[in-house]
């Protein structure tokens, strides 16, 4: 029984989080269990459960108290959150980099050989007349999570997990304007290759680093001209 509560608990977890990473549920929007728990037929335990993994995780937002009750909503989206995430994140991409410098030399060729696959597809996006988001998407997270998939250990990889569905939020909710600045990418992903291509632990690093860097310097340009989601 207490496998099947904890399956139901995982399962509502992924199901809210996926909500808010699509823009179903829309930053700044208020979070109310007992709405919540109707749309997903669930009953409120299990979305109590998920909603206090979701403020930890930074999805979710207490916005005011009022008579003792925590009013909660979906975490805006915003020019100073979306560099400090993109920063973590390209920290943490940065420390996988590294460890694939030091894979076997044919394991280490695979994976520039996956990446190269990965880039050119966005490189192709990027030329495209009609670049869609969607398979932009699909490129580029792919090239990432190679990284990660090739050089991070565990609890690495649980930490990135957490964090960079985050980043989907952004991407999905400014997409149309995004796929625009994709032939910088591909140049900064180039970089990355290079480094872990050559085994140089710190240029590989350093290259992911710079990538995250800019595109949040790129995201929040967009930002600049589209406005902020779900600020008050």
């Amino acid at each position: 029984m207490t496998g099947k509560v904890s399956n139901i608990s995982e399962d509502t977890f992924q199901r809210l989080r996926q909500l808010i990473v699509h823009g179903k549920l829309a930053p700044g929007s208020r979070v109310i269990e007992v709405d919540l728990a109707d749309r997903l037929g669930v009953s409120r335990t299990p979305i109590r459960a998920a909603r206090h993994r979701l403020q930890q995780e930074g999805y979710i937002i207490v916005t005011s108290v009022a008579n003792s009750k925590e009013r909660l909503s979906v975490a805006p989206l915003t020019k100073e959150d979306a560099r400090e995430l993109y920063w973590i994140v390209g920290q943490l991409e940065g420390c996988a980099a590294r460890l694939c410098c030091q894979l076997e030399p044919e394991m280490r060729a695979g994976l520039v050989a996956e990446l190269r696959r990965f880039n050119e597809g966005l490189r192709q996006s990027a030329e495209a007349k009609r670049a869609e988001p969607n398979r932009v998407f699909d490129f580029d997270i792919g090239f990432h999570q190679a990284i990660v998939d090739a050089g991070a250990g565990p609890r690495l990889r649980a930490i990135h997990s957490g964090v960079k569905p985050q980043t989907e939020r952004y991407w999905r909710l400014y997409a149309s304007a995004i796929v625009d600045r994709l032939d910088t990418s591909v140049s900064e992903h180039l970089a990355i290759i290079d480094g872990i291509e050559r085994g140089e632990a710190q240029a590989a690093e350093r290259a992911i680093q710079i990538n995250w860097q800019n595109g949040a310097e790129r995201l929040c340009n967009v930002i600049e001209n589209l406005g902020e989601r779900g600020s008050w």
